[in-house]
């Protein structure tokens, strides 16, 4: 009976451990300790910038929930505009949310975001690792063509059949991109129906004896589409998928961890203000239950410690706003704000790391992507068909990843090690043709939609959400038109319209919000009118 040992996920941050990170290595340290005092970071400047606050001017007071990228950049930015009077609270024992690193062996096994996406001066997140010395030149982007295709009967595509189809399924898929600028106010239904469509007119233009092989690699990659949004196609707007803008440079890796990016942001927050194990149970906000006076926002942890806030950033997944959103605020947020956490899309991928003792592939030629035919995918009898492609980690000889979406990527989570192991074999055997194909020796997998602080993994346009969803996602709460100032603020990626379910696009609505804030602060020349303990 097959058995297997899996290595336990190291969550110790990769910027406190590589010699890339050491000068930082002066930095406070940021874990809670009782009986110190907090303060604020000494920070010595010749002039005053045009986005500080007056200091001689009281600071307003800030929780901000979740240490995501989301909600560290709004802290870091805070601290920058001089403002230090804040805590963040963190509901696990890392910072990062969804960018986690871990090591599996002697290699940084990626959980969650690997790559930057678009890697020039127009992405922060590109900046930050600039910043930091995390990239070398040359920057060497991703290969979307790297890899071989192959069928379920256990056969390779020839390399010049899957380049012909692949160039013609981003021709498809630049056409759906761009029904979003259109304007034509006809409606496409949904991608996977307009792909399908579009799929079997194209497959008539190649010749007769290539149409069987075409067919799969076009199929197969719309399976693969599936990833970038986290959900079935069926769901998923084809008129607004073009709504994600991209930015120029291609996708990249970060050496070391992609955690390292956090290290600018940590480096600079006052001491004791990140409180990690801290998760929010509910938020109180504005005139509770009749009172005229007392704190603008209180918020309170599990474990029943209160936080008084004039402003509260909250920047927690929008699948925990989906799942928590009715029982986490008091009072109940208003209408707007309910119908776009309800009809915006949340979706879940997955990350399946495979480490062979004896690995059956050469290095740098193991990439495995599945040629799906369009009843194979119809019939989705396993979660086995939400794996899109299998892939070398980067810099190992001896680790595969298996990337799955959607609903399949749910069922794998509830599955055992044993089963996992025992799918993916069986998968590599039936496309490869080799029925001797080893199982792996350790695996080590992420299971988002089963955490309770994430359910889920990335924000997506369906067919029941648009732009002024994210809109109406973003607005705080109170409006900015309303006679009482704002206190509840919403940062995250999918607040982020055109930019969603990115990390550049988390960073930019913490700053966002930060900057909120600041300009508050400001405009009243301090704390917001009304009272906070």
């Amino acid at each position: 009976m097959f058995t297997i040992a899996v290595v336990p996920i190291l969550t110790r941050i990769l910027i406190k451990n590589q010699r890339n990170f050491t000068k930082n290595s002066n930095k406070r340290n940021y874990s809670h300790k009782e009986n110190n005092k907090c303060t604020k970071p000494d920070v010595h400047v010749c002039t005053i910038s045009e986005c500080m606050v007056d200091p001689c001017k009281p600071e307003p007071s800030v929780v901000i929930v979740g240490a995501g990228i989301a909600g560290l950049s709004a802290a870091q930015r805070l601290v920058q505009c001089g403002i230090s009077n804040f805590t963040v609270l963190e509901a696990t024992d890392r910072p990062g949310g969804r960018i986690h690193s871990c090591w599996l062996g002697d290699v940084i096994a990626e959980l969650g975001c690997a790559n930057i996406s678009g890697a020039c001066v127009a992405n922060p997140v590109f900046n930050l690792a600039a910043q930091e010395g995390l990239l070398k030149p040359p920057l060497n982007p991703v290969n979307p063509c790297k890899g071989l295709y192959c069928t379920s009967e256990g056969r390779a595509i020839d390399f010049a059949t899957s380049m012909v189809a692949y160039h013609t399924f981003k021709a498809l898929q630049q056409e759906a991109n761009s029904l979003f600028n259109m304007g034509s106010g006809k409606e496409h239904g949904s991608l996977r129906n307009f792909l399908y469509l579009r799929i079997q007119q194209e497959i008539q233009k190649f010749p007769e004896q290539q149409r069987y092989d075409v067919s799969r690699i076009l199929y197969g990659l719309t399976n693969n589409l599936r990833y970038e949004v986290g959900d079935d196609l069926n769901n998923v707007s084809a008129d607004n998928i073009g709504s994600l803008v991209e930015i120029p440079g291609g996708k990249i890796g970060v050496p070391f961890g992609f955690v390292g990016v956090l290290s600018p942001l940590l480096k600079d927050l006052p001491e004791c203000c990140l409180k990690f194990n801290k998760p929010v149970g509910l938020i109180r906000w504005g005139a509770v239950q009749g009172r005229s006076k007392g704190p603008r926002a209180i918020v309170q942890c599990c474990d029943s410690e209160e936080f008084c806030a004039d402003y509260v950033i909250i920047t927690v997944s929008l699948g925990v706003l989906k799942e928590h959103g009715e029982k986490l605020f008091c009072p109940a947020l208003p209408s707007p704000k309910v119908d776009a956490i309800h009809s915006l899309g949340y979706g879940n991928v997955d990350k399946i790391f495979l480490d062979y003792d004896r690995p059956f592939w050469v290095w740098s030629n193991g990439t495995i992507k599945f040629a799906w035919s369009q009843n194979e995918l119809a019939h989705r009898t396993d979660w086995t068909k939400g794996i899109s492609v299998i892939e070398e980690v980067e810099g190992s000889k001896h680790v595969l990843c298996a990337y799955i979406s959607g609903p399949e990527a749910v069922v794998m989570e509830h599955a055992t090690d044993e089963e996992v192991a025992e799918g993916i074999t069986k998968l590599l055997r039936k496309f490869t043709g080799d029925a001797s194909l080893p199982y792996p020796s350790t695996i080590l997998r992420s299971k988002w939609s089963s955490d309770p602080y994430f359910c889920g993994a990335k924000s997506y346009m369906n067919l029941k959400s648009n732009i002024g969803h994210q809109c109406d996602l973003s607005s705080p709460v109170p409006g900015t038109c309303d006679p009482v100032p704002p206190i509840l603020l919403f940062a995250g990626e999918a607040t982020c319209a055109g930019h969603h379910s990115t990390v550049h696009g988390a960073r930019l609505s913490g700053i966002r919000e930060a900057e909120r804030v600041i300009q508050l602060t400001k405009q009243y020349g301090g704390p917001p009118p009304g009272e906070c303990n």
